[in-house]
C-alpha cells in the first residue's frame, strides 16, 4: 500500500486488474466451450439423425449440472484457495469436452458434455470468478462485472471460430482443439495468479477505506449492511428470492434458448452455416458492448440500467416473427444487435445487485444459490424450445416465451429495489 492508502500493489498497477484480466481470459474459454453448442448442434444431429429435443437434451443437462455445482463452487472458493478451484475447473472442463471427439451415443453426449464438462465450467465459472471480483471491488463494482460479463459476450464469438474448426477438420478434431486450449491456459493461470481479495497482498479494494462506512438502518432494526450476511439468513429474505427468479426468467430460460437455438433458426430459413454463425457473432459482439453498460449502473442505480435492458430485449424479438427466409438480411442483423446490446447489461447487473445486497465473507455460497434459478431455467429451455420445435415445425412458441420471460424480469428487478440500499463493503 503507498503512502496515500490507495489500493496499489507496491505503487504500480492495482493488482485488482490483474484478477479481473485473468478471470477474463476464464470466461471467454469457459463459457466459449458452452456456448460453441450452437455450432455444434446442428452438425451432432444431422450427423447421428437425433431428434433436435433429445440433442438439445445435453445442453439442458449440461446448464443443470453447472447451477447444481455453483453452490459448491462458491463455497469452495469462500473456504480454499480459489486458484487451485478454478485451475481444477479448468482441467475437468478441458478434459470433458475433449473426450467428447469420442461420442457415439446420446448419453456419452449427456455424460461428457452435459455432466463432466459443465461441472468444469462451473468450479472455474462465473460464481467463484464474481465472488472473488466482488472482494477486490467496491467503488467500481458495476464496472468490474461489466467488463467481467463482457468476456461471456466474447465467449458468444466462439461461433464462428468452432464452425470453422468443424470446416477445416471435423467436430470430433474440434472438440479436442478446444479441450486442449482450455486446459493450457486455465490451469497456469489461475493456478498461479489468483487470489481471493486484496487482504492476501496486504492491500484495499478499489474505492474502498480503512473504515467502511455504516449505512443508517434500512432494513429491520440493525440495517441491512450492518447484517453479516450467510446464506441462511439471505435466503429469508424476499429480494434473494427475486434474484433468483430474475436468473431463472432472464439467464435461465431467455438467454439459453437464444444462445442454443439462434443458430438453428437461421439456418432454419435458409442462411448458410458461416453466414448464420456470423450473424451470431453479431449477437457476440453488441452482447459485450451491452455488458459495459453496467459501468452506469454503478453512477445512475442498479434498475435504471437493468430495465431497460429487459425492454429492449423484448422489443427485438419481435424481429424474430417476421423473419420467413433470407430475403431481408437486415432483420436479423438488426435481431442480433438489439437483443445483444438489451441482454448484455443484464448478467453484470444482477451480480452487482447481488453483490451489493448481500457481499461478505459467504458471498461465494450466496450467489452460487442464487445461480441455481438460472439452472432451473436454462436446464428447461433448450429442451423445451427444441421439443416445441419438434411438434409445430416452428420457433415461435419459444419466441414469446423469451419476451415474456423478459417482461416479468424487468418486474422483479423494480421489486427488489437496490436502489434503497447502499452496497456491502466486502472482507
Amino acid at each position: 500500500m503507498n503512502k496515500r492508502g490507495t489500493a496499489k500493489d507496491g505503487g504500480g498497477i492495482f493488482y485488482g486488474w490483474v484478477i479481473l484480466g485473468i478471470a477474463f481470459i476464464t470466461v471467454v474459454i469457459g463459457y466459449g466451450i458452452r456456448n460453441s453448442f450452437a455450432v455444434f448442434y446442428p452438425t451432432i444431429v444431422e450427423e447421428f439423425g437425433w431428434g433436435r429435443g433429445s440433442t438439445a437434451l445435453m445442453f439442458s443437462i449440461s446448464v443443470i449440472v453447472y447451477g447444481l455445482v455453483a453452490p459448491v463452487a462458491g463455497g469452495l472458493v469462500d473456504r480454499f484457495k480459489p486458484g487451485l478451484i478454478l485451475a481444477l475447473g479448468g482441467g475437468v472442463m478441458g478434459v470433458g469436452i475433449a473426450l467428447c471427439s469420442l461420442a457415439t451415443s446420446q448419453w456419452q453426449f449427456y455424460l461428457l458434455y452435459g455432466v463432466i464438462a459443465a461441472a468444469g465450467i462451473s468450479l472455474a465459472g462465473v460464481t467463484p470468478l464474481n465472488a472473488i471480483t466482488a472482494h477486490w471491488f467496491v467503488r467500481r463494482r458495476g464496472l468490474a462485472f461489466g467488463i467481467l460479463s463482457a468476456g461471456f459476450g466474447v465467449s458468444l464469438l466462439s461461433a464462428p471460430f468452432a464452425q470453422m474448426l468443424i470446416s477445416s477438420f471435423d467436430w470430433r478434431k474440434a472438440y479436442i482443439i478446444i479441450g486442449a486450449i482450455a486446459i493450457a491456459i486455465i490451469v497456469p493461470l489461475c493456478g498461479f495468479l489468483m487470489h481471493r481479495s486484496p487482504k492476501d497482498r496486504g492491500l484495499l479494494p478499489d474505492g474502498g477505506t480503512k473504515n467502511p462506512p455504516q449505512d443508517p438502518p434500512q432494513t429491520g432494526k440493525g440495517g441491512w449492511t450492518a447484517t453479516t450476511w450467510t446464506l441462511s439468513r439471505a435466503v429469508k429474505t424476499y429480494q434473494f428470492w427475486l434474484l433468483f427468479l430474475i436468473a431463472f426468467f432472464s439467464l435461465g430460460l431467455a438467454e439459453q434458448i437464444a444462445i442454443a437455438h439462434q443458430v438453428y433458426f437461421l439456418r432454419d430459413v435458409g442462411y448458410e452455416p458461416q453466414v448464420a454463425a456470423n450473424i451470431y457473432s453479431i449477437f457476440g459482439i453488441t452482447f459485450t458492448l451491452g455488458t459495459l453498460a453496467c459501468f452506469f449502473s454503478d453512477r445512475f442505480g442498479r434498475e435504471k440500467v437493468f430495465i431497460p435492458s429487459c425492454l429492449l430485449s423484448a422489443a427485438a424479438v419481435a424481429l424474430l416473427f417476421l423473419i420467413k427466409d433470407t430475403s431481408h438480411l437486415w432483420m436479423p442483423v438488426l435481431f442480433a444487435i438489439c437483443f445483444g446490446f438489451g441482454m448484455g447489461p443484464l448478467g453484470p447487473v444482477f451480480f452487482a445487485t447481488a453483490a451489493d445486497l448481500f457481499g461478505g465473507r459467504h458471498f461465494g455460497s450466496i450467489l452460487g444459490t442464487a445461480i441455481i434459478g438460472f439452472s432451473l431455467g436454462g436446464a428447461i429451455s433448450p429442451w423445451l424450445a427444441g421439443f416445441l420445435h419438434d411438434i409445430t415445425n416452428s420457433y415461435l412458441p419459444s419466441f414469446f416465451i423469451i419476451a415474456g420471460s423478459m417482461v416479468a424480469t424487468a418486474v422483479l428487478m423494480w421489486l427488489i429495489a437496490p436502489r434503497k440500499i447502499r452496497p456491502t463493503f466486502m472482507v
